[in-house]
């Protein structure tokens, strides 16, 4: 099989997460194939999430991107053929980190919203992290998808960075947090919404993907699904 780096730490939780689910299915696969044995080569950089955490000013992001570009330059000087990053917020900083490198990056929006034009969805909410939610650089990628997304609630919005960064990325789940995305995805669905993408690789502690009043698009089950398939020939999407 290919190689595959992972930049990751950002948070452990969302790491071990795209670690469990890669070699889930490079194992399935091996064992239709006479290989039950199979799992997945990888190579992980993971990072102090406290170097990352908090970004607000522009000099923020910038460092924060020379931190990413290094760490993709490292890992494809390992051999790796492609990259992931395994956060969707960080993908604001995409362009600056693919630009670092000559090997491809899977970008999550990307897949996301193959995923979702694949099954025919043309409307959906989406929830996240600040900004995730109401900067361009995520949303523009699912438009041009054919997704219709609803404007963010800005009320939303703050319970679930709160949520999100108090919680979910130091891995505490609570009935708490169930609630309240259970309530956001229910009102969402009364404003209109056809479908919810959870663009936050952690939310799938607090969500039941496979069992919700609107089908869900969880970021990083479809993320994982793809680096998956790299690794074992597919092209990337996109």
């Amino acid at each position: 099989m290919r190689k595959l780096g992972l930049i990751g730490g950002m948070s452990w939780v969302s790491t071990a997460m795209y670690y469990d689910r890669i070699n889930r299915i490079i194992q399935k696969d091996g064992q239709k194939h006479g290989r039950p044995m199979a799992s997945a080569p990888l190579l992980i950089e993971s990072h102090d999430f406290c170097e990352l955490y908090g970004l607000r000013e522009d000099a923020d992001w910038k460092r924060a991107a020379g931190v990413l570009s290094e760490s993709a330059k490292r890992l494809e000087g390992a051999g790796a053929g492609a990259l992931i990053i395994c956060a969707n917020s960080m993908h604001k900083l995409y362009e600056d980190v693919a630009g670092a490198v000559g090997i491809p990056i899977l970008h999550i929006a990307e897949t996301v919203g193959a995923a979702m034009q694949a099954a025919g969805c043309k409307n959906a909410a989406l929830i996240g992290t600040r900004n995730v939610m109401t900067e361009s650089f995520y949303r523009k990628r699912l438009v041009a998808h054919g997704v219709d997304l609803l404007p963010p609630n800005m009320d939303n919005v703050e319970l679930l960075d709160r949520i999100i960064y108090e919680q979910l990325m130091v891995g505490k789940a609570t009935r708490d947090a169930e609630r309240s995305i259970r309530t956001i995805i229910t009102n969402k669905e009364q404003e209109g919404a056809k479908a919810i993408v959870l663009a936050c690789t952690e939310m799938n502690l607090v969500v039941d993907v496979d069992a919700n009043i609107l089908p869900v698009f969880d970021s990083t089950r479809i993320h994982c699904e793809a680096a998956a398939n790299w690794l074992l020939g597919a092209d990337l999407p996109g």
